[in-house]
């Protein structure tokens, strides 16, 4: 049985995380150049935690400049075995309503502008994201927040955008009825992506700030409507994070999806012609099946 480590991912609103004992804010240096801030590590409940602040304090980078592979790197690179993501997001759906949680399950990717992947000349791999988040750690989120009161929707398509800017009221219309997606935002890819090519457990919280700009009752989106929003959400992401220990267990098996084992057959470069310097880069994310 391995020791499980949460890594919480925080997104807009979500700049720290209570409660921690024996908080620390650590620096981490990775292969992939430094991450959106210092990574505050500690324990809850006895399970170990790290907690990242996807834009960094202060909310310095953009969606594009997220540094996406330095952040999942950093976070195995500290043991990390299971990772939130939380995230603000558009709503496609009248149903799925400001201050509502989504706990995605596909993606449609989107984005043009960011690195994508660990793997590259050098030393080759394909992983599948057929299925990109872990239904197991998903479970866990989902009685995490009905234990919190929170309003959680079971699986949805999140279309992930590069930003910075919103939607246009065509593109989400395009979004939302011909491609029948149901959330909208801006950091979901390519970081689902990279915790898979890491081995890493994913779960993608994804809470509801707007409706986007397809709502014929509510307008463009307004910024200043979103951030009254993102604090409540905050709070209540909080509250769901304080759950997650006594629900996932100071030690865990094997994923019975496979997240942990997604390489095992990924690899398409030939050992003697992977390029030592690849190599190097990959110690942390890909150290097990390298």
């Amino acid at each position: 049985m391995a020791k499980t480590m949460i890594g919480v991912i925080g997104g807009s609103g979500l700049y720290d995380i209570d409660g921690l004992e024996g908080a620390t804010w650590q620096n981490v240096e990775t292969p992939w150049g430094a991450p959106s801030d210092a990574i505050l590590t500690g324990r809850l409940d006895g399970v170990p935690m790290a907690f990242l602040p996807r834009h960094g304090r202060g909310h310095v980078h953009s969606p594009s400049s997220v540094p996406y592979r330095a952040n999942i790197d950093a976070l195995k690179r500290l043991g990390v075995t299971d990772v939130i993501s939380v995230s603000a997001c558009g709503s496609f759906r009248e149903d799925l309503a400001p201050g509502d949680f989504v706990l995605v399950d596909q993606y449609i990717d989107r984005t043009f502008a960011r690195e994508k992947s660990f793997f590259g000349p050098g030393c080759v791999a394909h992983v599948s994201v057929a299925h990109p988040t872990c239904a197991r750690l998903s479970d866990a989120c989902e009685q995490a927040a009905r234990d919190a009161g929170i309003t959680v929707h079971r699986g949805g398509t999140y279309l992930a955008m590069e930003g910075p800017q919103f939607s246009t009221m065509a593109e989400s219309k395009l979004y939302r009825d011909q491609w029948g997606c149901d959330v909208i935002g801006m950091t979901g890819m390519p970081e689902a992506k990279l915790a898979r090519e890491a081995e890493l457990c994913y779960a993608s919280v994804a809470m509801i700030t707007d409706y986007d700009s397809w709502h014929p009752d509510h307008g463009a989106v307004d910024i200043t409507t979103i951030i009254a929003t993102l604090g409540a959400n905050a709070d209540k992401g909080r509250a769901l994070v304080r759950r997650l220990p006594a629900l996932l267990g100071a030690t865990r098996a094997p994923c019975p999806h496979g997240c942990d084992r997604a390489l095992d057959f990924a690899l398409l470069t030939t050992p003697e012609r992977r390029a030592p310097e690849a190599l190097a880069r990959l110690d942390a994310v890909a150290g097990r099946v390298l």
